[in-house]
C-alpha cells in the first residue's frame, strides 16, 4: 500500500505535526502512568483501524517493557485477567471517547469509574490523550499511511 500523501514530508502537515508532537509532551510529562498511556493509544488505534498507529505503538510499548501477552489482551480487555482496575476504566473512557458518534457520549458510569482511579491532572492527561490518539489516527487513515515498518523510539 502507498501513502495518499506523505504527511511527514509536507510542509503544512509537518507544521501540524510538530505542533501536535510539542502538544504531547505534555501528556508526556503527567503523571499519567506511561503503560496507561500506550494502551489507551493501541485501544483506539485498533477501534479507528489505524494500522499505522497500531504498529508504532504496539512496538513502542514493547520496547518499553509491555508483555506480549497484555498487548495482545488490548483489543479483548474485558474478558483479560491482566489489567488493573485502574488500566480498565481508561480503557473504557478510551473506547467510549473514541466511539462518541456511536452513543449518547460518556456514561456517567464510565466517568464515575475513572473519578475511583484517578486524579484530575491524571483525569485531563486521559482526556488529551484519547484526543490526541484519535487526532493522529484519523491523519494517518486518511492518507493512508503504511505501517509495519516502523522503530521503536524512530520520532523521538
Amino acid at each position: 500500500m502507498d501513502a495518499r500523501i506523505n504527511l511527514f514530508e509536507n510542509p503544512v502537515a509537518g507544521s501540524f505535526i510538530k505542533r501536535l508532537n510539542n502538544a504531547g509532551r505534555i501528556i508526556n510529562d503527567s503523571t499519567l502512568p506511561a503503560a496507561t498511556h500506550e494502551l489507551i493509544k493501541i485501544r483506539a488505534s485498533q477501534i479507528n483501524g489505524c494500522g499505522y498507529c497500531t504498529d508504532m505503538h504496539t512496538k513502542d510499548a514493547a520496547h518499553h517493557g509491555e508483555t506480549s501477552v497484555r498487548l495482545n489482551l488490548v483489543a479483548a480487555w474485558r474478558e483479560a485477567t491482566v489489567f488493573t482496575e485502574a488500566e480498565r476504566a481508561a480503557l473504557e473512557l478510551t473506547e467510549a471517547a473514541t466511539r462518541i458518534a456511536d452513543s449518547s457520549g460518556v456514561s456517567d458510569e464510565v466517568w464515575a469509574d475513572v473519578r475511583k482511579h484517578y486524579d484530575d491532572d491524571q483525569i485531563a492527561a486521559l482526556i488529551s490523550a484519547i484526543a490526541m490518539i484519535n487526532a493522529w489516527n484519523r491523519l494517518n487513515v486518511i492518507a493512508r499511511t503504511p505501517a509495519g515498518d516502523y522503530q521503536p523510539g524512530q520520532w523521538g
